[in-house]
């Protein structure tokens, strides 16, 4: 698993914390110093944090289950957008709707509505609707996809969430801790790092930061996502592969017929 160097992240600008003045006490752990009124992250922590946050996503890549990525910062959304699709995970970057985890049932029902919108455009029926008819049902569609963004293909809860600014996406956080899933964030002095399981000290407003982090984490899944692979290939080549069959004796009768041995079929996913 690839190991985000210190300078990286120091000419990255991820040392960089909010001012003085704006801090939260539970940061204190993390802060290196104070340097004009400005907060400076220790990166030597930073850098552990980085690697268990990644081995934790790793994990979770590898057994199948999703992360959903919530970005809606502006320099954040277009650079979580880019890196995650490569891990082919969730992500919201547009806005956060209340109730996206706790309401996921409507959440679904909403998904299925764009769904069958697609279903209708590619219908006959389609075009025999009037043109103001079309027209509201494009806005339709357009204004469902801009809310649920790429979270049509969630089926179900995310196994945890990783938020890129966890005072911005507050409400994400709350909606996590109050289902009990896991919740990664990247966290700046201004931020309690308590209330994430996997919190990653580090400047929130600087993009080459964010990306480097972010870049670190989805390369880790990856890779999970690449054994996980590579075992279930073993899996299906070890039930493929006959089973060599005892000599028969020599004996004038003809052997028995022997009983099919029953294979061991892998698990099955944890995604559809």
């Amino acid at each position: 698993m690839p190991r985000v160097e210190f300078k990286q992240l120091l000419d990255a600008g991820a040392h960089f914390g909010h001012l003085k003045r704006k801090w939260n006490p539970n940061m204190a752990p993390y802060i290196f110093m104070e340097k004009n009124g400005i907060h400076i992250i220790d990166l030597h922590k930073t850098i552990v944090k980085i690697d268990e946050a990644a081995a934790a996503a790793k994990q979770i890549s590898r057994s199948g289950r999703k992360i959903l990525f919530v970005a809606t910062k502006k320099q954040a959304k277009d650079i979580v957008a880019e890196l995650v699709q490569k891990a082919g995970m969730p992500y919201v970057t547009e806005r956060w709707s209340g109730g996206m985890l706790t309401n996921f049932p409507t959440i679904r029902k909403a998904v299925k509505k764009m769904t069958s919108i697609d279903k209708l455009m590619k219908d006959s029926a389609w075009d025999s609707l009037s043109k103001r008819e079309k027209l509201q049902i494009s806005r339709s569609r357009a204004k469902l996809e801009k809310n649920l963004g790429s979270i049509a293909d969630l089926t179900r809860l995310p196994a945890a969430i990783f938020v890129i600014d966890v005072l911005k996406e507050h409400i994400a956080v709350a909606e996590a801790i109050k289902l009990g899933i896991p919740v990664f964030g990247i966290v700046d002095t201004n931020s309690d790092p308590e209330i994430v399981d996997f919190p990653i000290p580090a400047n929130d407003d600087a993009s080459r930061s964010i990306s480097l982090i972010l870049g670190a984490v989805i390369d880790a899944m990856q890779e999970g996502a690449a054994e996980r692979k590579l075992e279930k290939e073993k899996e299906g080549d070890k039930e493929e592969k006959p089973k060599a069959r005892p000599e028969a004796k020599r004996s004038g009768r003809k052997s028995a017929a022997k009983k099919p041995i029953t294979s061991i079929l892998p698990d099955e996913d944890e995604e559809e």
